[in-house]
This record gives C-alpha cells, structure tokens and sequence, in this order.
C-alpha cells in the first residue's frame, strides 16, 4: 500500500502535469468506488480546472475552480496521465483533459474510493475530518501523543497505523520508525515513556523526509505508474530484512492484528504480551 512518501511522490508529478487542465469528460466504470453521488461526481467535474494537488496524510486531494475531488489509492490504485486510452477491465476513472490527454485511475483490486465535494465541506463530507496529525505538523509533540496513546492498551504497531492518531505511516514506515526508535512493535502504547516518544515523533519525521526525497519505497504491490519509481527500498533497515544491520542478529517476522511485522529481537527488546 502507498503510504505518505509514495502518495506525496504521486502528488508532486500530478501537479507537473495537470495544472491548468481541464475537465472536458469523466466515465465511471466501477461506480461502488464513488462515495458521493455518482451524477453529480461526472457531471459537476466536467468544465472545471485543476488549480491545485494537496495530500493529507494517504489522501490525494484535487483542487478545482469549485470542488476538491478527495481519492486515497487504497492498497493497489495508481493512476496514469497518457495520451492515449484503451479501456482495460481494471481502469475504473477516466478524466478526458483539454490538452487531449487522459487522466486514468487504475485499480486491481478495487478498494480505492473517490469523493467529491464543496469546497468548504472537505472536512465535513469526508474521511479526511477523521485523520490525526501528520508527523510533520508543528503541534505533534509529546504530550499530543502521550494523550492518544494513554488509554491504548494495544501494540504500538497497531496504534501507530491508526490514521486517526498519527496520519500518514503505514506498515512499512512504522516498522522502520519503531526500529530506530529501539522500541518493541508488541509493546502497549501506553506503556511508553517520554523518551520512546518523542523518539517516535523524531524519528518518524526523518525517516519519511529521507524517504520522500528518494521518492518512496517501491516493493510488491506499490510501483510508480507515473514514470516516478521510488528507491526507499535501498534504506530500509528492518522491513523484509533477514539480518540486523546493527547487531547482525536475525530480524523477527510476526504477525500483528493481521499485519507482517519486522523487529530486531535484540536492538527492539523482548515481546510484550
């Protein structure tokens, strides 16, 4: 799944190619992924211009002269800016552009979702009113996240993908976050001290400043589809590894609530049950 560097990466090429573009035509051939109404999604786009890309957290928001159309790319949803169309059972969007070219959004397994709204509704009628600060916001600090984390007698892992408390980290980051904050992906959250979290709040802001700059971590599932791939995947120090760089002890792979885990058993502690 594309996460905050990947997402940002798309963002940037997007806004390189589709400032100043119009909308002449939009098809639908998968309308479950529309989380508005479908008529009004085609329709009202047509005629309008892309002013402006934002992200926050995993969303890409497109802005236009009235709307922003808000799309998370979910686990596998990419799209393509091409000159040509040729429809394939996995292209679920096609925005036809005034410069001839097309705007596509692939999706294989469907779990992407689109909605689009008035402009001061984008953190009323959709998911984004949900999403917790990004590690790059200046209000995130400790006393933020120890609030978050008091009441949370659950792995840190699985808070830490929680969007509603830190936006933006996913499987991969949170595993590299953790491990170069020397904390155990089982440990509760909010067992944490002080110390591990303001390591978390440090370390999940470099991590994802480097990360974005190499334009994301280009594994499996997520490759560019924009002609952008990402070389994160060189820096990675415990996700998919087989050996501690530091200690040159074998990394852990466990499972939690469902999610691959990557830890040093050694530079991370002991499991927390």
């Amino acid at each position: 799944m594309p996460e905050l560097p990947e997402v940002e990466t798309v963002k940037n090429v997007l806004k390189k190619n589709l400032i100043g573009l119009k909308i002449k035509k939009v098809d639908v051939f998968y309308p479950d992924m529309i989380k508005t109404d479908l008529n009004e999604f085609k329709n009202n786009l047509v005629g309008e211009e892309f002013i402006d890309i934002k992200r926050y957290g995993k969303w890409l928001v497109f802005e236009t002269n009235k709307y922003f159309l808000v799309s998370h790319l979910r686990m596998e949803g990419k799209y393509y800016y091409s000159s040509e169309f040729n429809h394939d059972k996995h292209e679920h969007v096609v925005f036809y552009l005034s410069n001839g070219y097309y705007l596509r959004y692939k999706d294989v397994r469907k779990f992407g979702v689109m909605y689009l709204v008035e402009k001061d509704k984008l953190f009323i009628d959709t998911p984004l009113k949900e999403l917790g600060l990004e590690p790059f916001d200046k209000k995130l600090n400790i006393d933020y996240l120890k609030d978050k984390f008091k009441l949370k007698n659950t792995p840190i892992k699985t808070v830490l993908l929680d969007q509603s408390i830190l936006s933006g980290l996913g499987n991969i980051y949170v595993d590299e976050v953790l491990f170069k904050s020397h904390i155990n992906p089982s440990k509760k959250a909010n067992m944490l001290n002080d110390k591990e979290i303001d390591n978390i709040i440090n370390n999940s802001k470099s991590i994802l400043t480097e990360a974005i700059k190499l334009g994301g971590t280009t594994i499996r599932s997520y490759t560019s589809s924009l002609g952008v791939a990402g070389s994160y995947q060189d820096k990675l120090l415990v996700h998919t590894k087989k050996v501690c760089s530091i200690c040159h002890s074998n990394i852990l792979i466990t499972k939690i609530n469902g999610r691959s885990t990557y830890y040093c058993p050694i530079c991370q502690g002991d499991n927390y049950e």
